[in-house]
């Protein structure tokens, strides 16, 4: 849910948080993160060890960001945003800094809990889209299942169940199951 009292945020404002405190800034509005449960830490856990066992297999270069970790992103009228994607895949050295990344990551994972799910399933899915993210996965561990999002195939969501084999748009044999 937005925290209300001003009509806009900026990053000041994120940067002004008590230490400890986490929020996410979409187009001008500040979004307070809950801290994650045990389960969606065990999948941010598996699939980012998932994503770089496969990276190191192959001797990539992407880099494997879990959160809390920065991702500034511009949206469609202008206003900068950060966001801290569960899992972001970026295979652009140049976009990662001391502060984050700047940029669209190539492949962005949320990991869906109740208070994030109208912003992961909306806001999150349209700025991702917007900014050049290649792939966005929405995994739900309450309905057991994951959405992928690709911009290769024109951000049609394919919807699977845990058991089935995700395979990465960006990779060309990367496949993941979650149980």
């Amino acid at each position: 849910m937005p925290v209300p009292k001003k009509t806009e945020y900026t990053l000041e404002d994120i940067y002004a948080l008590p230490d400890g405190q986490r929020a996410e800034l979409i187009s001008g509005q500040l979004y307070r993160m809950a801290p994650p449960s045990t389960r969606h830490q065990r999948l941010v856990n598996f699939l980012t060890t998932e994503i770089n066992l496969y990276i190191r297999k192959k001797q990539g270069r992407c880099e494997v960001l879990p959160a809390p970790f920065a991702v500034f992103l511009e949206d469609a009228d202008g206003n900068e945003n950060l966001v801290e994607p569960d899992i972001s895949v970026i295979g652009d050295p140049e976009k990662i800094d001391e502060k984050g990344c700047h940029g669209a990551p190539d492949w962005v994972i949320e990991i869906v809990s109740p208070s994030s799910k109208s912003i992961d399933y909306g806001r999150k899915q349209a700025l991702y889209l917007l900014s050049g993210v290649r792939e966005y996965w929405i995994v739900d561990p309450i309905r057991e299942s994951a959405v992928i999002y690709r911009a290769a195939e024109d951000w049609i969501p394919m919807f699977y169940r845990f058991g089935d084999s995700l395979k990465a748009g960006i990779y060309e044999d990367l496949e993941i199951v979650i149980e």
